[in-house]
C-alpha cells in the first residue's frame, strides 16, 4: 500500500531530535513534498541544520500551515488533546509520529519494548545479545538514536524503545515481538488517568506477532485474548520464569533451564525480569538466544540507571538519575544492598505524581533523604530523616563530611529533570561530576 498517494504538503510539529531526524527522512523521499516545520519555541534546537527549502515557523503556531497539510507529523513531546492538534485531527487530516512514518517504510524484522519502568535496559540489551548472537542489529526509538535514522543502518534487527506517547501516534508498526513490562503512575499531567496511559501502551501489541506479558502485572494484557500471549515472571510462573535447577535459581526459558541469576553482572531483582523479557522477545524473533549469553552476563547496565560511578574509601556512589517516576525509585530501592547509611537524592519536576508510595519502602532502610528541585518539599513528610536543600550541588556537599566506609550516596530522583537540568541525561552527568570531585 503506497501511503504517500495524495499527500503533498507535510507538515512537522515540534524539530529537536526527533523533529530534524523526521525532516531528513521526508527530504530523501522520492515524492517532491512540501515541507514545513512549526516549533511553539522562539529558538528551537536544531534549526541551523534544516534544508534550506524546507520553512520554519518559530515562536507559536501557524494555523494557515496546519489547515492546509495533507499529513502532520508531530513531535512525541506535543499531546494530542493541544487544541491546535485537535482542530486538524477534527478535519480528517491525518496525524502522525515518526514511528509511524518508520513502518511505513521498514522492511526488516522489529522488536519493540514499552512499560512504565526498564524498557531502556531492556532495549539496550536486547541489542546487546542480538549482536552477540552474530547478529546487525539498529537499536533506537525512545532511547538514543531516532527511529528513522536506524533505516540508514545495514540491519538484520530493529529493537525499538517506544514511549506511550509515540505509540499514541502509531498505528501500522508489524512487530515480530513487543513486550509490556509493567505499569505504573506516570504522565498524569499529560493523560486523563491510568486507563487512558494503559490504553496507549496496549497500542504496541496491535501489529505484534507475539506478545510479551507481565505475570505479576495483571494492566500489561491485552484487553483481547486473540494474541499469542507470552508470559514472564520472578515466580514459577509462564513459560519465561526463575526456577530451581541443580539447587541454584535460574533463568528459564519454555521449561529449559538457561542461566544462573547469580551470573548475571546486573544489579537488583527488577534486572532479573529483565533478563527473562529478552530470552523471551529474541526467542519470539526466532533468535538462538544461545549464542548471545556471555554478552547478557557481562551486561552491567545502562547509563544513568543504577550505575555506580564512583567507588572510594568503601563509599559507593550511584546515578539512577533515569528513575523519573516513583515505580523507578522503588524498583532501585527493592534490589538495593547498603551496608551503611543510604543517602538517597529526591526531587524535581514531580509531574502531579502522590510519592506516598515510597515511604513503607524508605521505613525499611537506614537512610538519609536529601530532597531538592521543584517539588523537593513533596517528599519531606516521607522520612523523619529528609531534608530539604537547594541543589544536588548543596547536598554533596553538605553530607560528604559525614560519609563512612559502606554509605551509599544514590540519586534516585522519582522526578522529571526539567525544574533544574535540560534532561535526565544531563543531571545524571552533573551528579557524577559532583560524586568524582567530592569521592
Amino acid at each position: 500500500m503506497n501511503q504517500w498517494q495524495n499527500i503533498n504538503r507535510v507538515v512537522v510539529v515540534g524539530l529537536g531530535i526527533t523533529g530534524l531526524s523526521v525532516v531528513k527522512h521526508l527530504v530523501q523521499l522520492p515524492h517532491n513534498l512540501d515541507i514545513k516545520v512549526i516549533d511553539t519555541r522562539a529558538n528551537p534546537p536544531g534549526q541551523t541544520e534544516l534544508p534550506q527549502d524546507v520553512s520554519l515557523h518559530a515562536g507559536g503556531w501557524n494555523l494557515e500551515w496546519l489547515h492546509q497539510a495533507d499529513l502532520l507529523v508531530v513531535n512525541p513531546g506535543i499531546a494530542l488533546a493541544t487544541a491546535e492538534i485537535q482542530q486538524v485531527i477534527a478535519k480528517g487530516i491525518p496525524v502522525v509520529g515518526d514511528i509511524e512514518l518508520f513502518a511505513w517504510q521498514v522492511n526488516k524484522p522489529v522488536i519493540a519494548i514499552t512499560g512504565s519502568n526498564g524498557k531502556s535496559t531492556v532495549t539496550d540489551l536486547t541489542g546487546v545479545v542480538a549482536a552477540g548472537c552474530g547478529l546487525k542489529v539498529g537499536v533506537g526509538g525512545n532511547i538514543g538514536v531516532p527511529a528513522l535514522e536506524l533505516l540508514n543502518q545495514d540491519a538484520d534487527l530493529y529493537v525499538l524503545e517506544l514511549s506511550s506517547f509515540q505509540l499514541e501516534t502509531t498505528s501500522s508498526l508489524s512487530l515480530v515481538a513487543a513486550a509490556f513490562l509493567n505499569l505504573s503512575e506516570d504522565h498524569m499531567d499529560r493523560y486523563d488517568g491510568m486507563e487512558d496511559y494503559r490504553q496507549a501502551k496496549l497500542r504496541i501489541f496491535a501489529n505484534a506477532q507475539a506478545c510479551i506479558v507481565n505475570k505479576e502485572d495483571a494492566q500489561t494484557y491485552p484487553d483481547t485474548m486473540d494474541k499469542r500471549l507470552i508470559e514472564f515472571s520472578l515466580g514459577n510462573r509462564g513459560q519465561f520464569k526463575l526456577d530451581l535447577h541443580q539447587g541454584q535459581e535460574y533463568l528459564f526459558a519454555n521449561d529449559a533451564p538457561v542461566l544462573a541469576s547469580s551470573e548475571l553482572s546486573l544489579v537488583g531483582r527488577h534486572n532479573v525480569a529483565n533478563a527473562l523479557v529478552v530470552l523471551a522477545l529474541l526467542a519470539e524473533a526466532g533468535i538462538d538466544f544461545t549464542k548471545g549469553l556471555n554478552a547478557l552476563k557481562s551486561y552491567n547496565g545502562l547509563t544513568h540507571r543504577c550505575q555506580v560511578v564512583a567507588d572510594n574509601n568503601g563509599i559507593k556512589w550511584v546515578n539512577d538519575s533515569k528513575a523519573t517516576n516513583v515505580a523507578s525509585t522503588l524498583a532501585a530501592l527493592s534490589g538495593l544492598e547498603c551496608r551503611g547509611i543510604l543517602y538517597l537524592l529526591v526531587g524535581g519536576d514531580g509531574k502531579g505524581a502522590d510519592f506516598s508510595e515510597l515511604s513503607p519502602a524508605l521505613a525499611s532502610l537506614n537512610v538519609e533523604l536529601c530532597c531538592f528541585g521543584a517539588d523537593g518539599a513533596e517528599f519531606l513528610p516521607l522520612h523523619h530523616s529528609s531534608k530539604r536543600y537547594e541543589s544536588m550541588a548543596e547536598i554533596v556537599e553538605s553530607i560528604t563530611p559525614k560519609l563512612q566506609p559502606g554509605d551509599m550516596v544514590m540519586l534516585s530522583p522519582a522526578c522529571a529533570s526539567f525544574d533544574q537540568f535540560n534532561n535526565f541525561m544531563a543531571r545524571g552527568e552533573a551528579f557524577t561530576q559532583l560524586a568524582r570531585q567530592y569521592a
